[in-house]
């Protein structure tokens, strides 16, 4: 029933708090969100920043921890899936595990989106301004052009430039980006393509070594790696290669409505990682066929390509093609800046909606639609994040994977464990196959994730561990991670003083799959309706 004092504000769900936020609805169909998930996947970028990381962790093993990545993907996967088709929210993992774990892990799960988003942010721009200069170089027949990338105050202040079109892109609505992100995606796709195609089959082989290696079997063996610790290294990288297939999700309310029983963003989700899969395990293993794993000049094992592979050997693989390459990842970075702001603005957007964050984030433009103060939020951060990396550490690409890595394990291990706990008591009840693909698998992929995230925590504190960076004797990773983390424990309480409401449960109630069907309405009156 509708108040007599206050017209509507919201749509309000009666058992469980979970509304609508003034987002445009039916805008985003099956195709279009595959296209959105690649470009914020981004794998022409993803893979020159992971490939030289992974290899360094694992050397030939690396497809095999591509493979290990892609499996609590999967497992992941299931759970969002089926958390997303019985509660479709813009919040995605703060909503969920708020509903199934209560106020507090719900804020920190947000949290870790949020915090994996700005580390992803920053590294973007910075591989873009990376091949902003590689493709200059080669444009101008200059090298000493790309050099100018190593010089800070150019590189921050050509990354700012970076952040701010990106922004404004994304400020003019999901259907700009939408039309934007269909020419850079399938340019960037078919450029990868040639890339592989040429490392495998075409291109001269490397000439520090005159031979393409044959692939072997052990190659795709996880079992083959040497120990745990590297096992848990370089899956951290992996996951970071995988991530962002989930900002699919995040488009639940916007997106169209599927005539079958899985949702359009759930289709999309499931079509995306398995393209994922395949396009990341065939760029490794083509990468290791042209390159090995030595400490040449184009060998995986060189420290000093680790962080941007495919600068440095993009040239002797497609000769005087390598400016479409460049290019490609140039745009794969600029557009991927773009749509990986989508993700934290609507998690920000959905946080401040249920009072999780201070109410003026949760604005939407009147007329573009979009969560324009989350975007600017995010974008600042990210922003600043970078500028002070950079001058922290030189390796700051590398770092920041790593990193990211660790607090996509945290926030995907929570939302899988959400996904096991909310649906505990009723799947059961619906057989053998909801228990599987609602609890077993995204609970067991979940555990896996966090046991991921706690060994890698550890082992980063190491000062050998990612680059090699350190502050007083830490490494900068564990450094990183830890802080990243305490900033939202801190903002968490900080705000819980301020505005307890949300804290206390009054929003958002914990629950799970037994208390009812959710139905959102849209005659609530009151400011949270209750």
């Amino acid at each position: 029933m509708q108040s007599t004092s206050q017209p509507p504000t919201r749509a309000l769900d009666s058992v469980t708090g979970i509304s609508r936020k003034g987002l445009p609805q039916g805008t985003v169909g099956v195709f279009g969100a595959i296209i959105i998930g690649l470009s914020v996947c981004a794998p022409a970028y993803t893979l020159t920043a992971a490939v030289g990381p992974a290899a360094q962790e694992v050397g030939w093993q690396t497809p095999a921890i591509f493979l290990a990545g892609f499996l609590p993907m999967l497992l992941v996967a299931l759970g969002y899936r089926a958390l997303n088709d019985r509660m479709p929210d813009s919040g995605t993992s703060f909503t969920w595990a708020t509903r199934a774990f209560g106020p507090w892990v719900g804020w920190m799960a947000g949290w870790g989106l949020i915090a994996a988003t700005v580390l992803v942010l920053s590294n973007l721009a910075g591989v873009a301004v990376d091949f902003l200069f590689e493709s200059l170089a080669i444009i101008m027949n200059d090298p000493a052009v790309a050099g100018l990338a190593g010089e800070v105050w150019i590189n921050i202040l050509v990354c700012l430039a970076f952040m701010a079109v990106a922004t404004w892109i994304s400020y003019t609505g999901m259907t700009a980006t939408k039309i934007f992100q269909y020419i850079t995606v399938f340019f960037q796709m078919g450029v990868m393509v040639w890339f592989i195609l040429a490392m495998a089959f075409f291109a001269d082989p490397n000439p520090n070594t005159g031979v393409r290696a044959v692939p072997e079997l052990s190659w795709f063996n996880p079992f083959a790696i040497d120990g745990f610790g590297a096992f848990a290294a370089g899956l951290a990288v992996s996951i970071f290669v995988y991530w962002g297939w989930d900002t699919v999700l995040t488009l639940g309310e916007e997106t169209k409505k599927s005539k079958g029983r899985m949702s359009t963003e759930g289709k999309a989700a499931m079509i995306l990682v398995v393209i994922l899969l395949v396009m990341y395990v065939g760029t490794a293993t083509a990468t290791l066929v042209w390159s090995g794993v030595g400490e040449d000049s184009y060998g995986l094992a060189n420290v000093d390509i680790a962080e941007n592979v495919f600068a440095a050997i993009a040239h002797p693989v497609m000769g005087p093609f390598a400016i479409l390459l460049t290019l490609g990842i140039l745009l794969s970075a600029v557009s991927s800046i773009n749509t990986t702001a989508i993700s934290p603005a609507r998690t920000l957007l959905a946080m401040s909606h249920y009072e999780a964050l201070p109410p003026s984030i949760k604005k939407v433009h009147p007329k573009y639609k979009s969560p324009y103060v989350a975007l600017l939020w995010s974008s600042v951060v990210a922003s600043v994040f970078y500028a002070v990396m950079r001058f922290l550490s030189e390796d700051v690409l590398w770092d920041t994977i790593t990193a990211l890595g660790m607090m996509v394990c945290f926030y995907y291990g929570i939302t899988a464990l959400s996904s096991a706990w909310y649906f505990r008591k009723t799947a059961p009840k619906e057989g053998g196959k909801a228990m599987t693909l609602k609890v077993l698998l995204p609970g067991l992929g979940g555990l896996f994730l966090i046991v991921t995230f706690v060994q890698t925590t550890i082992d980063s504190f190491d000062p050998a561990f990612g680059s090699g960076s350190e502050i007083f004797g830490l490494g900068l990773v564990g450094v990183l991670g830890v802080i990243v983390l305490l900033i939202g424990v801190v903002l968490m309480v900080i705000w819980s003083r301020k505005s307890p409401r949300f804290f206390r449960g009054e929003v958002i109630t914990r629950g799970d799959d037994s208390d009812g069907t959710i139905e959102v309405f849209d005659d609530v009156a009151a400011p949270l309706g209750r």
